[in-house]
């Protein structure tokens, strides 16, 4: 077995959705369990395909236009080859911040496009992964002291990683590049775990779902402390919860208990008088986040009630013993309501987007015989594919050869191919247009950058038959 190491890494994408944007920065800094760095950092640019339209917002977040990539990057395909061999080996620990919901898609999307089993490497060989930014907010919420926490111009609490590097006096040269940001999240997790190490190391373990559901179950549903975005600023994203019903996946449901449910129904009866009758979305909107999905595979920050009793922790999180077994008692006496809820979050109450292999990841697993013809596909040169034509099980896998062939290994198409693919791509382009020429617009009429914005609408002329 080999010594664990953390992986702390950071991307910088296209856009903020995992399934249609891309990745073009990928940085990271390999540590041992003590945070001293091991092996040389990764900075690398990936280049971004002629199918893609990038949100300019990120560009001009990032400073990374799309040639740039194209100059200075390698292909995606690479970088998944990379990621496998090299960065998440056996018994890495890989970690960013809000990794588990943002940075971890973006890769399991690229190990999908690329032939790669989309989650092996968060768990398989000893491998697992955290994620700082839920350790950030539960530290700041229960056990604040040693740490200079920022807030904003009003007051109120920010946990942006460039925020805390300056209120600590941490190097942090260039916040939104990807790598600078890696090497100050090493540092600001180096000071919780100085400041807070009984706490670090109880969060640490944690990445193993069999431990959160060992606290959090429906067998013995018991109150808990959980740290959570959707709880927002006012109470530092704190709050007391306890799991009422099952939740999707797997997952399991929980109830904010500094919510009062009959306080709540009122409310919405007042706001919603026909809400029994609404739609099933509307219906569970009205809830949350009060109800709320908990992952157990999603390191969330949770913590038994006892962490409360020392330091004042009751204070901090600003609820009383006596407001939660009230609110507990109410949430008691509606269980009708709780099970028409979990029957609602367990549906699909969302319209999918017109079929793309791309983005049909989590449309099912694969079976064993696709598994073998997607192995053999990575390690195929330009020739070897032009000459494959596998019979795949999943209908996802055609489209998606095509599409790898298209962007990587174009030779290796045939000319209906390649009619398909420009098919493909022109209504890509398409669907993307509105929101990128919109975004342009808002912009420019703002003043950003000039050079940035040159730069994107070069892009775009080059990807469109007509003029910008």
């Amino acid at each position: 077995m080999a010594t664990p190491t953390f992986f702390f890494y950071d991307l910088e994408t296209s856009g903020l959705s995992s399934s249609d944007d891309r990745i073009m920065q990928f940085a990271g800094q390999r540590t041992d369990l003590d945070l001293n760095p091991v092996g040389p950092a990764y900075n690398i640019l990936v280049q971004l395909n002629d199918d893609t339209l990038p949100s300019p917002g990120a560009i001009l977040t990032t400073h990374i236009t799309p040639q740039k990539t194209v100059e200075d990057g390698i292909a995606e395909f690479r970088l998944a080859r990379l990621l496998q061999q090299e960065v998440f080996t056996p018994d890495t620990i890989t970690l960013g911040f809000n990794s588990v919901r943002f940075d971890d898609k973006f890769i399991q999307h690229l190990f999908w496009r690329n032939f790669y089993d989309p989650y092996e490497w968060q768990w398989k060989d000893g491998r697992s992964r955290w994620d700082m930014l839920d350790v950030v907010r539960m530290t700041r919420a229960l056990r604040p002291e040693g740490i200079n926490w920022p807030v904003t111009e009003n007051g109120k609490p920010t946990n942006r990683l460039e925020l805390i590097t300056k209120q600590n006096g941490i190097s942090h040269e260039s916040a939104h590049d990807a790598l600078s940001d890696v090497e100050a999240l090493i540092d600001v997790t180096r000071l919780i775990r100085d400041k807070q190490p009984k706490l670090w190391s109880y969060l640490f373990k944690l990445r193993d779902k069999r431990e959160v559901k060992a606290l959090i179950n429906l067998e013995n549903p018991q109150p808990f402390v959980y740290s959570s975005g959707r709880f927002g600023s006012t109470h530092n994203f704190t709050t007391i919860a306890v799991p009422v019903a099952p939740g999707k996946n797997g997952n399991i449901l929980v109830f904010d208990l500094r919510v009062n449910l009959e306080e709540k129904l009122e409310k919405i009866k007042q706001d919603f008088p026909d809400y029994e009758v609404n739609d099933e979305l509307q219906f569970k909107n009205l809830f949350f986040p009060a109800f709320k999905e908990l992952a157990y595979n999603r390191c969330p920050a949770v913590a038994p009630l006892s962490v409360l009793d020392n330091g004042n922790g009751w204070e901090k999180i600003e609820l009383t013993h006596e407001q939660v077994e009230k609110n507990l008692e109410s949430l008691r006496r509606h269980k009708d309501l709780i099970a028409r809820i979990a029957k609602s979050n367990a549906k699909d109450t969302y319209d999918k987007p017109p079929f793309d292999a791309e983005s049909a990841l989590y449309d099912g697993f694969l079976d064993d015989r696709d598994r073998v013809r997607i192995n053999a596909i990575r390690d195929m040169t330009e020739n070897d594919l032009a000459d494959f034509h596998p019979h795949f099980a999943d209908e996802r896998l055609p489209e998606l050869l095509l599409h790898y062939k298209a962007k990587h290994f174009p030779t290796s198409l045939t000319e209906a191919e390649t009619a398909k693919w420009e098919e493909y791509r022109r209504k890509r382009l398409s669907r993307q247009a509105p929101i990128f020429l919109a975004e342009m617009q808002k912009f420019t009429e703002e003043g950003a950058d000039d050079f940035i914005l040159e730069e994107l609408k070069l892009w775009y002329q080059s990807l469109q038959e007509t003029d910008y």
